[in-house]
């Protein structure tokens, strides 16, 4: 690591990991030096660059327990059994069993599908749902992002005489259930490399490995309907569970996405038609999957089912789909007035948590609503560096969600406190989980997760230090870098915006933004006499926003950093600063 600024205003260092690549070049030549530094190799660039299903997609066949899979399913097809799919409440759930049921429906297959309800049933199968679904007739099971840890409950469904398809991504336990497959490419004896995938992901490659093997069958007529399918129509929603369940934007991810933006934005499906409608969302973007449009469809397995939102993305009804589209905005809104009330009180009890030195964060709350914890999980770790869970307490039971920081795998911590009976229920992935337990375990717990994540972390905290991509003039900050960097698209986790360090900046002023008064606004005058406008956002109160809002400091030459944006305004689209800190 190389470090530019030892300690910034908001006390951060700013490194580099490897040699910084300097600015003094052209734009091209920096798009790639930055490529490089994050360590794409040089003959890797241009495939990078231009993301394609074509290019990424491996034989679907890599993943273990793949023919067998499509083999019972189109079995099942065949003989034309009632086919149940059992998904999750959020997003990567939803869109999951979105793609199973439209695949099916359009070859003509008897589907039916059960999502469980947050609150009334939990994560994962439940028995009386595999009852339910047995006595609607259902002869196949196939669960989509769940599963893996459902063994009891695949015995029961086998009992009943269903036959069991497991596709899930989330870590499984040291025993897989006894389905009759089992597609997730984090199982031990998996070697397809491909443990990046969402649910969403699996539930794609499991459909295109059934299209191809239905087309094989020695029927004309098997044949006919699946060359009628276009596979890629099902993008939209691989992409936006992908980039819901904040996987990293690798690989075939990074695919799935750029082509899945490109579907969503013809406007095809008309549930997420009228959802951005109501949105106000003209083009998505990552940012709108992630911050708009799924918060919404994310809203209604919160508060109450996700039926609405999988309703939405399945009904060819404009009527129905307005009348969903309210509703979820309606939902989406009741949330964050929920989220907001439960912030306060989980805000001071992590200060408590930091204040006494620890390095992880548990707070719990009496009948907090269940809904929120992650998001309010995701907020705690955003804002003190470090894994959080946030649990609510009712009737003798705990139930939460965690979300983590790198070099922290939280759900491998909650699969061995689930070993060790400390959890009664638990799953997830390495950046977010969710467990149960009884209130008696909660200290243990606490003290649990505390000591395993300072093992993982070996004793140190998470460090404050912000790698830099590139260091470079200010005046170097134009509309035509923001357009070379923009070929990095599509961003998000595991592929984040290019992060700038640049010096030459001299402020020229600084306000107060936005109804809540906590951003802040401005202008630096850059090295040429040029003019670098900016925006940062929750900076006031602190030492940035301090220093930046003091009129002694204008014409204060320092050196910003942060990302650079696209700013379209009143018909004028100019190069604007993301600013995140300051250093002299």
């Amino acid at each position: 690591m190389r470090t530019i600024v030892e300690k910034s205003m908001l006390g951060r260092a700013w490194v580099a990991d490897g040699d910084i690549v300097s600015g003094a070049t052209d734009e091209k030549n920096l798009l790639q030096k930055i490529l490089v530094g994050r360590g794409i190799a040089s003959n890797e660039v241009e495939r990078f660059l231009n993301p394609s299903i074509r290019e990424y997609m491996p034989d679907p066949f890599v993943l273990q327990d793949m023919e067998r899979a499509v083999k019972i399913i189109a079995d099942s097809v065949l003989k034309n059994e009632k086919i149940a799919i059992y998904g999750d409440y959020d997003v990567d759930g939803i869109t999951s069993t979105t793609v199973f049921v439209k695949y099916l429906r359009a070859i003509g297959a008897d589907v039916i599908w059960h999502l469980p309800t947050r609150e009334g049933e939990g994560y994962g199968l439940n028995s009386e749902a595999i009852h339910d679904l047995h006595a609607r007739g259902a002869k196949m099971l196939i669960t989509v992002d769940c599963g893996i840890s459902g063994n009891a409950e695949v015995d029961l469904a086998k009992s009943l005489g269903m036959r069991v398809v497991i596709t899930d991504h989330h870590s499984p336990d040291s025993v897989l259930p006894d389905a009759d497959a089992v597609v997730n490419p984090k199982r031990g004896d998996d070697t397809s490399g491909m443990t990046y995938l969402a649910g969403v992901g699996v539930a794609f490659l499991t459909l295109v490995a059934l299209n191809r093997e239905l087309k094989s069958v020695n029927d004309s007529s098997w044949h006919d309907k699946t060359e009628k399918i276009n596979l890629m129509n099902l993008m939209d929603c691989v992409a936006l569970g992908t980039v819901c369940d904040t996987m990293p934007l690798v690989g075939l991810n990074r695919a799935f996405v750029a082509t899945g933006l490109k579907v969503l934005n013809l406007r095809q499906n008309l549930g997420l038609r009228t959802l951005m409608e109501i949105a106000k969302l003209d083009k998505v973007s990552v940012y709108g999957l992630g911050f708009v449009l799924g918060p919404r469809l994310n809203a209604a397995g919160r508060l109450d089912s996700a039926n609405p939102a999988l309703d939405l993305l399945l009904t060819d009804n404009p009527l129905i789909a307005h009348d969903l589209a309210i509703k979820l905005d309606s939902m989406n809104q009741e949330r964050i007035n929920i989220q907001n009330a439960i912030m306060l009180r989980a805000s001071e009890l992590a200060d408590d948590c930091c204040r006494r030195g620890r390095c992880s964060l548990f707070v719990c709350g009496d009948n907090w609503h269940g809904g929120v914890m992650g998001i309010i999980a995701g907020r705690l770790k955003d804002k003190y560096n470090l894994p959080a869970c946030v649990a609510t307490r009712c009737d003798g039971e705990i139930n939460g969600s965690g979300r983590s920081v790198a070099g922290v795998d939280l759900g491998a911590i909650i699969h061995e406190a689930l070993n060790l009976g400390l959890v009664c229920e638990g799953g997830g992935h390495a950046a977010a989980a969710g467990f149960s337990l009884k209130t008696d375990k909660e200290s243990d717990f606490c003290e649990f997760l505390e000591q395993s994540v300072l093992k993982q972390l070996k004793g140190q905290k998470p460090t404050q230090d912000i790698i830099v991509d590139a260091e470079m003039d200010a005046a170097g900050a134009t509309m035509k870098l923001i357009q070379e960097l923009s070929l990095m698209e599509p961003f998000g986790q595991g592929n984040p915006e290019p992060e700038l360090a640049l010096y030459g900046a001299t402020i020229k002023y600084a306000s107060v933004m936005g109804r809540e008064g906590t951003h802040l606004r401005g202008a630096f005058t850059t090295s040429n006499g040029g003019r670098l406008d900016f925006v940062g956002f929750n900076l006031v109160g602190t030492p940035v926003g301090d220093f930046l809002l003091d009129d002694a400091n204008i014409n204060t030459k320092i050196k910003i950093l942060g990302r650079l944006k696209e700013n379209n305004y009143n018909g004028r689209t100019s190069a604007q600063f993301i600013l995140e800190d300051v250093a002299l």
